[in-house]
């Protein structure tokens, strides 16, 4: 399993911080150096434009740095390319939340980008959210909280398992799948088109 670290809130919740003491590899974008290092980890690789790291972070560890100065992507994409150029195809997304909510939407959204070329989830403070490109069967626990986000407005979803049933629903907007509850152990969507994405709160949040 590859963490990619991101520059946002540093995780402090106990499965965020699992998944980051059990990862094969840490890769950091940018800034995010630095507070993984102030935590006594040490990144494989630290990807971006480099412009967050301090001289002696960017001197220290010189032989870890990979600049990317490509305008039209962000330190995260940066990052989830590099990985997928070193084949490390199952990737869990820490940081990316936290700190200022513009940022926060983005590395969001981008989830179902990068759905397309890795096996990935981003994991926060509250839950963890999941790409879906086709219907799927996920995992959960009676009462766990769920909320589901369409990309595109015209994709119809259903889905069996949840307390308020979707049934050929149009997401017109974000807000109209949230708050929703699993029955079960497990839960299915089924939808035509997509990407769909979908949130799963922690038990203690």
């Amino acid at each position: 399993m590859t963490i990619i670290l991101a520059d946002g809130k540093f995780p402090e919740h106990e499965i965020p911080l699992g998944f980051l003491n059990k990862a094969e590899h840490i890769i950091c974008c940018d800034g995010s150096a630095e507070i993984l290092l102030a935590k006594g980890l040490v990144p494989e690789a630290i990807v971006g434009d480099l412009d967050s790291l301090s001289g002696d972070t960017a001197s220290k560890f010189a032989d870890r740095l990979f600049r990317d100065t490509d305008q039209e992507t962000n330190d995260l994409t940066k990052a989830v390319r590099w990985c997928t150029g070193k084949g490390y195809n199952d990737i869990v997304i820490l940081g990316a939340t936290g700190k200022r909510e513009d940022h926060a939407v983005g590395n969001i959204s981008l989830l179902v980008e990068y759905a397309r070329l890795v096996k990935i989830k981003m994991v926060t403070d509250t839950g963890t959210f999941i790409p879906l490109l086709k219907g799927s069967e996920i995992n959960s626990f009676p009462g766990q909280q769920v909320s589901v986000f369409s990309i595109d407005p015209e994709t119809k979803i259903t889905s069996e398992g949840l307390r308020y049933r979707l049934d050929d629903l149009k997401l017109g907007n974000w807000w109209r799948a949230t708050l929703n509850e699993a029955e079960g152990h497990s839960f299915s969507l089924r939808f035509n088109g997509g990407p769909v994405l979908v949130f799963l709160a922690f038990s203690d949040v």
